[in-house]
């Protein structure tokens, strides 16, 4: 929830900027944020601490303490600096008038939003059923990815980037949206749920059949 309220703020603080571009970003920001905080905080309540955690406490031994602060705390702060730049950069930019590229940037963020919106309601959905108890969400969205709500997550920065490519030098700061992109692709997301559920005889198949993080139409194997 931490990192939604994180970008849900500045998009608060920055929300009246100079152009109609920066109003427009820090609404998207706003409305992106806020629904992740809210999600998250419903799918936690009541709940025990997340397992991460739990397990680096005990892999770090003495030193949880000081590597939390460094490693969750102060890292996670420069990535989410670096996430956040292209919203940044525009405010540092605040030329009037929008042009194709933010037609465009709008579009894509609504697609990315609206997958990943609707991936995480139908897992939410998923699990509040009984019936579905250890199984896998092989339906909807996920049957065209494996983690569809964190490609529509990488997905709307790339469309505010492509608002940021409005404005002078907008296009060398692609460091934002990669950076979101390759963590939940390759380190903090997708790969931590990859060797959750390895080794389970459905998740191997589901791997078989469905795109690991772009969606694409599934695969037919035989049996």
């Amino acid at each position: 929830m931490g990192n939604g309220v994180y970008f849900c703020s500045l998009g608060i603080f920055f929300l009246f900027g100079q152009s109609l571009r920066g109003f427009l970003v820090n609404v998207l920001v706003t409305i992106w944020g806020s629904r992740l905080a809210y999600h998250i905080y419903l799918r936690n309540r009541g709940k025990k601490e997340d397992y991460r955690y739990e397990n680096w406490r005990r892999e770090w031994g003495k030193w949880w303490i000081i590597r939390s602060y460094l490693q969750v705390f102060l890292l996670q702060g420069v990535f989410l600096f670096l996430i956040v730049y292209p919203v940044i950069h525009i405010h540092f930019n605040a030329l009037r008038g929008c042009t194709w590229f933010d037609v465009l940037g709008i579009a894509v963020w609504c697609v990315g939003f609206g997958i990943e919106a609707i991936a995480d309601k139908q897992l939410s959905e998923h699990k509040r059923n009984p019936a579905n108890k250890g199984k896998l969400l092989t339906t909807g969205l996920w049957r065209y990815s494996r983690h569809p709500n964190y490609f529509g997550e990488a997905l709307l920065w790339w469309g505010i980037y492509c608002m940021v490519l409005s404005i002078p030098n907008g296009m060398w700061v692609f460091f934002g949206p990669l950076t979101i992109t390759v963590l939940v692709r390759f380190v903090s997301g997708v790969p931590l749920l990859e060797k959750k559920y390895e080794g389970r005889a459905d998740f191997e198949t589901y791997k078989k059949q469905t795109s690991i993080f772009i969606p694409m139409p599934p695969k037919q194997y035989a049996a």
